[in-house]
C-alpha cells in the first residue's frame, strides 16, 4: 500500500490526517451492512495493521519535530530554555522555573498552540492542567475569541447534552426557552473538556461525531449548526488503557490526543517549590490585605520534604492557609491537622535546620551520629537496658557499646522497666 510510505514523505500533521481517517474508516466499516463479513474482517485487519505502524512512530516523531520551529540544543541548559520561552512573548498566567520536564511540556503547548490539533492534557489531579489550556488558548491565534471550560465530569448524564449542544424551547420539561450550548459559546475560539475520563460512553459518541463533522444540534431541533471550536481536553486517568478496557472509545481517544501534554506532578518539580512558595505567599498577601509571609526554620524544612499528593493545588491551600492563621511568622502547627507531622518527627526536622548552616561533612557527621543515638536508644529498650543482651545482638565487642552509650550520653538504667511485685 502506497500510505505505508507516508512517514518519509509527509510531516508529522500529515501523519495525524492519515490517523484520523483510519479511525473514521474503522468505526463506519464496524457497521457496514452492505459488505459481506470476510471482507469487512479484511479490510479491518489492513486498518489495524496500517495503524499499528503509524502508532510505532514516537510521539515526538510524529507530531512534535517535524512542526517545531527549533529544539533546544543538547548543551543548552534549562536556563536557557526558560529564557528562550520568555523572549519569545510566550504568554504564562502565573510562575514557571527551570524543571526540565515541565519546560518540555511548555514548549510542546507553545508549539500547539497557533495550530487548530486537538490536545490531550494528561497529568494528576492538582497539576495544572486548567492552566494548561489557558496557555495553549493564549498562545494562539484564537486567543482573543472565548475560552469555554466544561468540567465533563460535574454535569449530570441527563444534562450533560444540552450543556454541550444546547436545547430548544420545550425539548423536555424545563426548558423555558432556546439556550445555547458549551460549543455554541466557544465558535472561533475553544473548548476545554476538562475530566474527560468521566464522559459516558453515550456521550462519547455525539461527541465524537461532532468533532469528525464540525456540526451541532440542539436538543429538541433537526437543524445542524456549523461550529468552528478549537478542542482541548484535560484527564487524570489513562485513557489508552481505559480504550483497551472497553470504558473510553478508542476512536475518540485519537481523535483527542493528535498532540499529547504531560504535566508532572509536584514532587518530580521540587527545584520549582521556592519559586511557587514566593508566588503563592505574595498572591495569598495581596488577596487578604496583608504583609508576606515568612516561615520558621522547622516549616521550610517540612514544606520542602513534603510529598503533595495534592500537587500545586494542595500546595496553593496550604500557603493560603498559613497566611491566614499565622500572624507575622507561620510554624508546623499552623498546618492542617491531617499532614502536620508528629512530635517526633518535629524535633527531626528541627535537628535537621540547626545543621542547615554548616558545611556538608558536618551535615553528614551530624546527621550519622543522631540516626546511631537512635540505634541505640532502640536497641536499649528492646533489651530492657541489658548492655550485654545489645552487644550480642548487634555483634559488638562490649567496651565499645559502652564508649559509644557514653558518647551520647545514655545511660542503659534509664531504660530499664520498672517490676511490678504482685
Amino acid at each position: 500500500m502506497k500510505l505505508y510510505n507516508v512517514r518519509k514523505k509527509s510531516s508529522a500533521i500529515s501523519c495525524a490526517g492519515v490517523m484520523e481517517k483510519v479511525e473514521i474508516l474503522r468505526s463506519t466499516l464496524r457497521w457496514a451492512n452492505n459488505l459481506e463479513r470476510p471482507e469487512i474482517q479484511k479490510l479491518l485487519n489492513q486498518c489495524n495493521t496500517l495503524r499499528d505502524e503509524v502508532m510505532q512512530l514516537s510521539h515526538k516523531e510524529r507530531f512534535i519535530e517535524a512542526s517545531a520551529q527549533r529544539q533546544p540544543e543538547k548543551s543548552e541548559s534549562e536556563a536557557q530554555r526558560r529564557q528562550a520561552l520568555l523572549e519569545r512573548s510566550f504568554v504564562f498566567e502565573g510562575v514557571f522555573g527551570e524543571n526540565p520536564k515541565l519546560l518540555a511540556a511548555l514548549e510542546i503547548a507553545e508549539k500547539a498552540a497557533p495550530t487548530d490539533l486537538p490536545v490531550l492534557i494528561d497529568g494528576e489531579s492538582g497539576t495544572g492542567k486548567e492552566l494548561m489550556a489557558k496557555v495553549i488558548h493564549a498562545n494562539g491565534s484564537r486567543a482573543d475569541m472565548p475560552l469555554i471550560s466544561v468540567n465533563c465530569g460535574a454535569i449530570p448524564d441527563s444534562l450533560l447534552e444540552s450543556e454541550l449542544f444546547g436545547h430548544k424551547k420545550g425539548a423536555f420539561t424545563g426548558a423555558s426557552s432556546d439556550r445555547k450550548g458549551k460549543f455554541e459559546s466557544a465558535h472561533q475560539g475553544t473548548i476545554f473538556l476538562d475530566e474527560i475520563g468521566e464522559l459516558p460512553l453515550q456521550s462519547q459518541v455525539k461527541l465524537l461525531r461532532v468533532l469528525q463533522s464540525n456540526e451541532i444540534q440542539r436538543v429538541g431541533s433537526d437543524q445542524a449548526l456549523e461550529v468552528d471550536a478549537r478542542v482541548v481536553a484535560a484527564t487524570n486517568k489513562n485513557l489508552r488503557q481505559l480504550s483497551q478496557q472497553g470504558a473510553f472509545r478508542e476512536d475518540l481517544f485519537y481523535r483527542l490526543s493528535v498532540i499529547q501534554v504531560t504535566v508532572p506532578p509536584l514532587r518530580e518539580r521540587k527545584d520549582e517549590l521556592p519559586l511557587l512558595v514566593d508566588y503563592f505567599c505574595t498572591e495569598a498577601a495581596e488577596r487578604l490585605n496583608r504583609t508576606p509571609l515568612t516561615f520558621s526554620k522547622s516549616l521550610e524544612a517540612y514544606l520542602r520534604n513534603y510529598e503533595y499528593p495534592g500537587n500545586i493545588r494542595e500546595l496553593r491551600n496550604i500557603i493560603y492557609r498559613l497566611s491566614c492563621l499565622a500572624d507575622a511568622t507561620a510554624d508546623i502547627v499552623h498546618l492542617p491537622e491531617e499532614i502536620r507531622p508528629s512530635a517526633a518527627a518535629t524535633k527531626q526536622l528541627a535537628f535537621m535546620t540547626d545543621t542547615d548552616s554548616g558545611s556538608l561533612a558536618d551535615i553528614k557527621k551530624s546527621a550519622s551520629d543522631q540516626a546511631e543515638k537512635q540505634y541505640l536508644e532502640s536497641g536499649l529498650r528492646e533489651v530492657n537496658g541489658k548492655v550485654i543482651e545489645l552487644a550480642r545482638r548487634i555483634d559488638m565487642n562490649r567496651s565499645h557499646l559502652q564508649t559509644l552509650l557514653k558518647k551520647h550520653g545514655l545511660n542503659s538504667k534509664d531504660f530499664r522497666k520498672s517490676v511490678t511485685l504482685p
